[in-house]
């Protein structure tokens, strides 16, 4: 194979893996709140979808090794507890998620066949697909990232010929940090730790042994994947900003099926008649592959864990899928819900992570990689009590924190902390 196909073989499998439920549901309903600030949101959104990710699937080109080298400068046990609570959080969260969006957008409305059975159904194939692992790449890239790229485009291309001008007023006042927040639930800065992993897998499954090669194709191939991200996440944004008030109208923010409607009604003002069964197929496509890339992931790292193990990674693979099908039983709103605290507390740690082995190895020491890790985990512990107990919680005692009222009270800590400990613990301390 040529260089230029292993290229974008490896980009479109990329942008599959990520592309899943969060990424086709949750812009368009960004775009309605924003109105005319939408390419504010876009910003935001992009920063924590597209950016993080991109950065995260550089640090694995640099790296080449698995989700435990990306924290085994703060401790090999830290590491250790770092990647299972990342792989049983995208266990427990992102995977059931692409199974309960679905069954409640794609199949329901259809068959109206019960949950239980759409999943069993999804993550049997699923399973399938992982089982076969080396062939996971070269059928997602050739097959099923087509697809999925072809009927994005011609939904968002119609739909910005054909759209008037927007009518209604914002009713997002943040529309910047509403995006960054927003991003996570995409869990696409997670999915880079995850999927950057299976891709450097695949990629020696198939008998690529030379570093410099792998770095070039894997960051390379990040950056088309996530330039491919930005267009569909601007074009979605867009679309939901011009049909939403049409669509949704003014009462439908209580709705817990907003989301879906908005998709749908975005469909159906762009393609017509055939919209629900083209939404099916997108959606379906766009969910599978995600989960694919999760389970996989998972069963790669466990299998490493014990000695390259064939029968642990299939066993890794088959409680994954069987988790699915149950966590799966939870509608799309109710998971989304719930991952909220758990995503505050995960979330701002794999971003520091990602960023410091980005970065030239002189600016990461292992004591910077420990004091930032540890100012991160302290600051981000408000996020994650207000998104238990709520708000209310803690009050307005650490109002003082820059940034704290966004969620985003760990960034300006981390930074400074990252500042500071170049000062104080340079490379040669190490």
């Amino acid at each position: 194979m040529s260089k230029s196909k292993e290229l974008l073989l490896t980009a479109f499998a990329l942008f599959a893996l990520f592309f899943g439920a969060g990424n086709l549901l949750l812009p368009p309903l960004l775009g309605y709140k924003a109105a005319g600030d939408w390419p504010i949101v876009v910003l935001g959104f992009a920063i924590t979808a597209v950016l993080i990710p991109i950065i995260g699937i550089y640090a694995h080109a640099k790296l080449q090794g698995t989700m435990y080298d990306f924290g085994k400068k703060v401790s090999p046990l830290f590491s250790v507890i770092f990647c299972i609570v990342v792989y049983a959080i995208s266990i427990a969260i992102p995977a059931p998620r692409t199974a309960a969006a679905t069954h409640e957008i794609a199949v329901y409305p259809l068959f109206e066949t019960p949950s239980w059975l759409t999943s069993a159904i999804y993550f049997a194939l699923v399973l399938v697909f992982v089982l076969n692992r080396s062939k996971i790449m070269s059928i997602i890239g050739k097959y099923l990232t087509p697809l999925i790229v072809i009927m994005l485009l011609a939904v968002i291309g119609i739909g910005m010929f054909a759209s008037e001008a927007i009518v209604h007023e914002a009713t997002d006042l943040s529309p910047l940090t509403t995006g960054v927040l927003e991003g996570y639930q995409t869990f696409d800065a997670i999915g880079a730790a995850v999927v950057g992993a299976v891709i450097i897998i695949s990629l020696n499954l198939r008998g690529h042994t030379n570093y410099e090669f792998k770095k070039q194709l894997i960051w390379k191939a990040g950056l088309i994947a996530g330039l491919g991200l930005l267009v569909m996440y601007a074009g979605l944004v867009a679309a939901g900003a011009y049909y939403g008030n049409d669509i949704l109208g003014a009462d439908a923010m209580s709705s817990t099926m907003q989301r879906a409607t908005l998709l749908r009604g975005i469909i159906q003002g762009t393609l017509g008649a055939q919209a629900n069964t083209l939404l099916s197929l997108l959606l379906a496509l766009a969910c599978f592959t995600t989960a694919v890339g999760i389970i996989a992931g998972a069963a790669d790292y466990f299998k490493g864990v014990f000695n390259e193990s064939t029968r642990v990674y299939k066993l890794t693979a088959v409680i994954g899928c069987v988790l699915g099908v149950v966590i799966g039983q939870l509608d799309f709103h109710s998971i989304i819900v719930v991952a909220i605290p758990v995503l505050a507390f995960i979330y701002p740690l794999t971003i520091v992570l990602i960023v410091l082995n980005a970065l030239p190895d002189r600016y990461g020491s292992a004591k910077v990689f420990k004091a930032v890790a540890l100012v991160t985990f302290l600051f981000s512990m408000p996020d994650v009590i207000s998104g238990i107990w709520g708000a209310e919680a803690l009050g307005n005692s650490l109002a003082w924190i820059p940034l704290s009222q966004f969620s985003l009270g760990w960034v300006l800590p981390a930074l400074l902390t990252f500042v500071f400990a170049n000062f104080l613990f340079p490379r040669a301390a190490d």
